[in-house]
């Protein structure tokens, strides 16, 4: 059967495709993506057949990868970061349930990456310990209004929040507006880390506040990510409190007066 793998390469470091991605890869007949991403696997590609395109050419690169596969090749088509965020997964599955016939004659493959989120967190400790949220500021997909509601959601929730395409040349002004409806409920002082490039050559981490954290120069490739109200320094990290010291003492790990030590979760296996 025809098979078509989605494929997820994370942040751009190539030891930090996953042995399935790279297995997938090596074995495709075809392999297709975004012009950038596939000089990031240059390695891992020998004789398969590349098929790449620009920047807003998602869809023929989705119709390229559909109609390989159809034709019975083992295609591969590549994202950066995992394929379900913000990248290729929703388009080529909306393709195939718009085509029936070819979702019958095609099997269907998706291996995660780890996501922009996840790795410029990495960086700067564990800014994501507790709940949060990811948020693209490019509107060429979804209105700038809607947007500005998620982000005000997202503040008086009180998430930690990471920006996903956060500026570019054109789009200057959407981090300003973000940073001014994070002002009317967060602290200025709080945390916040801008991430170039995260594990690539030109790799750039920069800790900063709320209040300044505009100031720092950065574009398309790199991540905002902002604490919540209980995340603060250490050094040059920044730790958002999963909320272990509300229950224990973390010197020697006792519970304190008033809670109760957590119980194990059961396995299957281990029920009688």
């Amino acid at each position: 059967m025809a098979k078509l793998t989605l494929v997820g390469l994370g942040p751009g470091s190539i030891e930090l495709v996953t042995p399935a991605a790279q297995h997938a890869i090596k074995t495709a007949d075809v392999v297709a993506g975004y012009k950038a991403y596939v000089e990031l696997i240059d390695a891992l590609i020998a004789e398969q057949e590349v098929i790449q395109s620009g920047m807003t050419r998602e869809w023929d690169r989705a119709q390229a990868a559909v109609e390989e596969a159809a034709k019975g090749k083992q295609v591969v088509l590549v994202c950066s970061g995992d394929s379900g965020m913000y990248a290729m997964a929703p388009l080529v599955l909306e393709l195939l349930e718009q085509n029936p016939l070819l979702n019958q004659q095609i099997e269907l493959d998706i291996i995660p990456g780890i996501t922009a989120a996840n790795a410029c967190a990495s960086l700067v400790g564990a800014p994501l310990g507790h709940d949060s949220c990811t948020i693209s500021l490019s509107d060429l997909l979804t209105p700038w209004d809607v947007i500005t509601k998620r982000i005000e959601a997202a503040a008086i929730a009180d998430f930690a929040i990471t920006f996903y395409n956060p500026r570019s040349k054109k789009r200057t002004q959407h981090i300003e507006t973000a940073r001014e409806i994070l002002l009317k409920h967060k602290d200025p002082s709080t945390p916040v880390a801008v991430v170039n490039a995260a594990y690539r050559e030109d790799q750039q981490v920069t800790l900063t506040t709320l209040a300044e954290f505009t100031q720092v120069e950065f574009g398309m490739n790199a991540a905002v990510v902002v604490g919540n109200s209980n995340s603060y320094r250490f050094g040059d990290w920044i730790i958002t409190p999963r909320g272990y010291t509300n229950k224990y003492q973390l010197k020697d790990g006792s519970v304190l007066d008033g809670q109760k030590r957590g119980h194990s979760l059961k396995m299957k296996d281990e029920v009688n």
